[in-house]
C-alpha cells in the first residue's frame, strides 16, 4: 500500500489534524442482490421480481475517520429512471458539492481517498481541488484494490438488508436504501453520521 501511494495519507492526515474520507460508488437495479433466505427442505426459494427497465438507485457514500472523533458516513444517492436525455450517474458536480458538505459537516480539512473513476479525473474536478488545496488533499487508489476501501463494506451491508427484496418499482426500492443507509449512519455502536440525499422526482 505505501508504494501505491495509499499509506501516506495516514501521516498527511496526522500532520495536517485532518479527516481520513474514503469514497466509493454503487447503484442498486430492481434486480435484487441474492441473500439467503427461508425454505423447504429440498426446495430452493425463489423470488420474483420485476427486473426489466433501465431504472436504477445510484449511490456514493463516504465513510471519515479522525483519531479521537467517532467515524462518519455521510452520502448522497438519487434516481435515474432511465428518461431520454437523464443522467445516468453522478456528474463531477456532485461529486463536488458532497465534498463541500462533507468538509462543512466535518468542521476540518481532508485527506480524501478514492479511485481513478474518469469523473474523479475530469479537468474541472481537478480545478476545484487545486482551488481548495488549503484543506483539501486527494489521493489515489491503485488500479483495480477495492479490497483496500472500508467504503464497500457499507455497500455490502446495504445490499445484505435488501436481499430478495422484489420492490415493485424505483420508487419502494428507493425508500429501501435509503431506509438502510439511515439505519447504518444512525448506529451509535459503530459510528455517527450525516447524510444529504437530494429528492427524486
Amino acid at each position: 500500500m505505501e508504494e501505491g501511494g495509499v499509506a501516506a495519507g495516514k501521516s498527511t492526515a496526522a500532520d495536517r489534524g485532518a479527516w481520513i474520507v474514503f469514497e466509493d460508488e454503487a447503484s442498486q437495479s430492481l434486480r435484487p442482490p441474492r441473500a439467503r433466505s427461508w425454505g423447504r427442505i429440498g426446495r430452493t426459494p425463489v423470488v420474483r421480481f420485476r427486473g426489466r427497465g433501465s431504472g436504477r438507485v445510484s449511490m456514493a457514500g463516504m465513510v471519515c475517520f479522525r483519531h479521537g472523533d467517532r467515524s462518519r458516513l455521510i452520502y448522497s444517492f438519487r434516481v435515474h429512471r432511465g428518461r431520454k436525455g437523464e443522467p445516468k450517474g453522478f456528474a463531477w458536480q456532485d461529486y463536488r458539492d458532497l465534498i463541500v458538505r462533507a468538509h462543512t459537516q466535518l468542521k476540518g480539512p481532508i485527506v480524501l481517498v478514492w479511485d481513478n473513476l474518469r469523473t474523479h479525473l475530469m479537468p474541472q474536478m481537478k480545478a476545484f481541488i487545486a482551488a481548495n488545496e488549503d484543506w483539501l488533499t486527494v489521493l489515489h487508489f491503485p488500479s483495480f484494490a477495492p479490497d483496500l476501501n472500508p467504503q464497500e463494506g457499507i455497500w455490502s451491508l446495504v445490499k445484505r438488508t435488501i436481499g430478495n427484496l422484489a420492490a415493485a418499482n424505483l420508487g419502494q426500492l428507493a425508500v429501501a436504501v435509503k431506509r438502510s443507509l439511515k439505519r447504518l449512519s444512525t448506529d451509535r455502536t459503530s459510528s455517527t453520521a450525516t447524510s444529504w440525499a437530494p429528492a427524486w422526482p
